[in-house]
């Protein structure tokens, strides 16, 4: 399969996806992207148009423990890391948006990662 199908088809779901979703000041939207590389998460207030929170394994925090950013073991740092921040700036509650990802692999541990850090979906 070559790579551009595979895009146009995960951008056709993302699109889909957030029709229905949107962020808002009482439960901001938690947006994910996945590169082979590295993993990007952050919080949006697609109300006001800003971003609140944001982790990624190109992090400070992160960049030095993880090495590899692309596997599921620096998903659920980024995670972590994410509700901390979240939690500092008085975020509990917030709806996922995988970003037209499948949920499973990094997605489903960044996701449960937040979770179990403190974040409610």
């Amino acid at each position: 399969m070559r790579a551009t199908a595979k895009a146009g088809r995960r951008a056709v779901r993302h699109r889909r996806s957030r029709a229905r979703l949107a962020g808002t000041p009482e439960r901001p939207r938690l947006s994910v992207y996945r590169s082979l590389n590295h993993i990007y998460a952050q919080i949006v207030d697609d109300a006001a148009g800003r971003t609140l929170v944001a982790a990624s394994t190109q992090s400070p925090e992160l960049k030095v423990r993880t090495g590899h950013g692309g596997n599921k073991k620096a998903a659920a740092d980024v995670g972590t890391l994410l509700a901390a921040r979240a939690a500092a700036k008085g975020i509990t509650r917030v709806c996922f948006d995988r970003g037209g990802f499948r949920y499973h692999g990094a997605v489903a541990e960044l996701a449960a990662a937040a979770r179990k850090a403190g974040l409610e979906f």
